[in-house]
C-alpha cells in the first residue's frame, strides 16, 4: 500500500481551496488578512487535516496489528518428487550389490510446506488469508510441534525421521521381495518415568524376551501383551557381551503394556541402497521410497507408465502409517498430474470429502496392498474394485 502525504493538488490557488457554504447559493469571500470559522491562516480546514492524520494512524495501526505473530501453523501443497527419476542430476534411488532395472512411469512422494512454529511466525493476516484459501490448512501450533521446540531441534528431528524412513523402506522392500537381511532392535532412549531407565542403556541390543528371540518389534509387543504387566526377562547385548535384566512393564495412555524404551533398528542389508533427496524431511515418504526400491529391483515397470502418487510412513514389516497434511498432499499430487493416490488407512477420515477432481484415492494398510494397487493400475484392467476411504 502506498500513501502519499503532504502536498495539496497543484491546481489549488495560493490561499487554499475555497469554502462553499451552499446557503442561498452565495459564495462567502474572506479578505486576505483574516480567517473564517474553521480555517487556519493557510486556508486549510483543520478538521480535514485531523481526518487525514486519523486515517493515517488507523492505516499504520492496521498494518502493525496485521503483522503480529499468532500461534498457528499453515500447511500448503509442496513439490512432488518422482522416486523413479533423477533429482539434481542423481537418481533418487540407486542400488548396488544386486542387479537393478530401469523403470518408467511415476511413483511420486508428496510434500507440504509448513509455516509457523519453529519455521518462523505466521502473522494474523497470513493466518486469515490461509483460512480463506481452500488449498491450505491452519492448525494451532501445539497440535503440530512440541512446546518451545527450536528451529534447530525441529530440523534435526525431521532429518532423523527421514533417515529412519529410508532404512525402513529398504527393509520393507526387501521383505516384500523375500530377500533376507539382518535386523536387530536397539535402545535409543527412554520415555519419562520409564521402568527400564537405570536397567538398560542407550545402544543396548535386544536379543530375547522371556526366552524368545527378538526378531522384530512385534515379538516384544506380543510378549508384553501376553504377560499383562508381569515382569519380563530381557537378554541384551552390551559392549560385545550378554546382559540379563528384569523389567516390570507399565501401561501407556493407549492402555498397552510398554517397557518405556525408545527403539531404533540396526540393519545389515545385502544391497547398498542410496536415496538422494535434499531439503525434504520427515517420515512420510517411506511408502513411496519402498515402492520405488521394489520397482528398481524387479524387471519391467511396476507402474506400466502410469502416474501414481502417495504418502505414508513404513515399518520394516511393511505396515503403512498415518501422516500429516494429507489434504495438501492430494492437491499437490493432482496438480502435478497424478491420477492414482495411495493414502494410509489411518488418514481416511481426513480424505473423505477432500479428494480433488480427477484423482482416485486408494486406501492401503501395507506395502503389499500398495504394490497390488499400482499393479492393478498398470494392468489396464481397471481400479474400480480397489479399496477406498469411502468404503472403509
Amino acid at each position: 500500500m502506498t500513501i502519499t502525504q503532504g502536498a495539496h493538488p497543484a491546481g489549488d490557488p495560493p490561499g487554499g481551496p475555497h469554502n462553499h457554504s451552499g446557503l442561498h447559493g452565495r459564495r462567502r469571500a474572506h479578505s486576505p488578512g483574516n480567517t473564517g470559522p474553521g480555517e487556519n491562516r493557510s486556508g486549510q480546514d483543520p478538521r480535514f487535516a485531523a481526518m487525514v492524520m486519523s486515517g493515517l494512524v488507523a492505516v499504520v495501526l492496521a498494518i502493525a496489528v496485521g503483522t503480529l505473530p499468532v500461534p498457528y501453523v499453515v500447511e500448503s501443497p509442496g513439490p512432488t518428487f518422482n522416486t523413479l527419476a533423477t533429482e539434481g542430476g542423481d537418481p533418487v534411488i540407486s542400488v548396488s550389490g544386486r542387479e537393478s532395472y530401469p523403470a518408467d512411469g511415476r511413483l511420486d512422494l508428496t510434500t507440504v510446506y509448513v509455516d509457523g512454529g519453529p519455521n518462523g511466525p505466521v502473522s494474523i493476516l497470513g493466518a486469515f488469508s490461509a483460512w480463506l484459501d481452500p488449498n491450505k490448512a491452519v492448525y494451532p501450533e501445539e497440535l503440530i510441534y512440541p512446546s518451545k521446540v527450536t528451529s534447530e531441534e525441529s530440523q534435526q528431528e525431521s532429518a532423523a525421521a527421514m533417515a529412519s524412513s529410508q532404512e525402513n523402506a529398504v527393509a520393507a522392500a526387501l521383505n516384500d521381495l523375500q530377500i533376507p537381511f539382518g535386523q536387530q532392535l536397539q535402545a535409543a532412549g527412554f520415555s519419562e518415568g520409564s521402568p527400564s531407565e537405570g536397567k538398560l542403556v542407550a545402544d543396548d541390543v535386544f536379543l530375547s524376551i522371556n526366552g524368545k528371540e527378538v526378531t522384530a518389534l512385534s515379538v516384544i509387543q506380543a510378549e508384553l501383551a501376553a504377560g499383562a504387566g508381569q515382569e519380563v526377562t530381557l537378554v541384551l547385548e552390551r559392549d560385545g557381551g550378554p546382559v540379563t535384566v528384569a523389567v516390570t512393564p507399565v501401561k501407556n495412555d493407549a492402555g498397552n503394556y510398554v517397557l518405556g524404551v525408545l527403539l531404533k533398528y540396526r540393519f545389515t542389508f545385502p544391497v547398498d541402497v542410496t536415496i538422494s533427496l535434499e531439503h525434504v524431511g520427515g517420515p512420510s515418504a517411506g511408502l513411496m521410497f519402498a515402492l520405488g526400491i521394489v520397482d528398481t529391483l524387479t524387471p519391467g515397470s511396476l507402474t506400466g507408465g502410469k502416474h501414481v502418487a502417495g504418502t505414508g510412513t513404513i515399518s520394516p514389516e511393511g505396515q503403512v502409517g498415518a501422516i500429516g497434511g494429507i489434504g495438501q498432499k492430494m492437491i499437490a499430487a493432482r496438480s502435478n498430474g497424478a491420477t492414482l493416490f495411495l493414502a494410509p488407512a489411518g488418514n481416511c477420515d481426513e480424505v473423505v470429502g477432500q479428494v480433488p477432481d480427477g484423482l482416485q484415492v486408494v486406501r492401503v494398510e501395507t506395502l503389499d496392498q500398495a504394490r497390488q494397487a499400482v499393479e492393478a493400475s498398470a494392468s489396464g484392467t481397471g481400479t474400480g474394485n480397489l479399496p477406498s476411504c469411502a468404503s472403509n
